[in-house]
């Protein structure tokens, strides 16, 4: 299981690159050091109080949504929920994703 810190950082670099912002304008922003914004963003340095309100007015959402990381999963959770999804499906529906899959995988290449 990630940590907060890990969490908070993941997300964020989505805010940040939501809003396309360098983590140089960002930093310069909320008037933060860009090596800490960076070591935030990976994980390894969690922001003073003060400066969670500057980072989420910068990223336009409210504190509390800095802390909204129930869409990351891990890759055995995806795998859990994409079985979970096709066993509940009809032979026809499976085999539809199992084409869209491969062709995605042919477009990669």
């Amino acid at each position: 299981m990630n940590s907060i810190k890990t969490m908070f950082g993941k997300r964020v670099r989505e805010l940040r690159k939501t809003m396309k912002l360098t983590q140089e304008q960002m930093a310069e922003m909320i008037e933060m050091d860009t090596q800490n914004l960076s070591k935030m963003e990976n994980g390894s340095h969690f922001p003073q109080t003060k400066n969670l309100e500057k980072i989420a007015k910068v990223l336009n959402v409210e504190v509390k949504d800095l802390f909204e990381f129930n869409h990351f999963k891990s890759k055995e959770d995806l795998i859990d929920e994409i079985n979970e999804y096709l066993s509940q499906n009809s032979i026809e529906e499976v085999e539809l994703i199992y084409k869209f899959i491969k062709n995605l995988q042919e477009y990669k290449k």
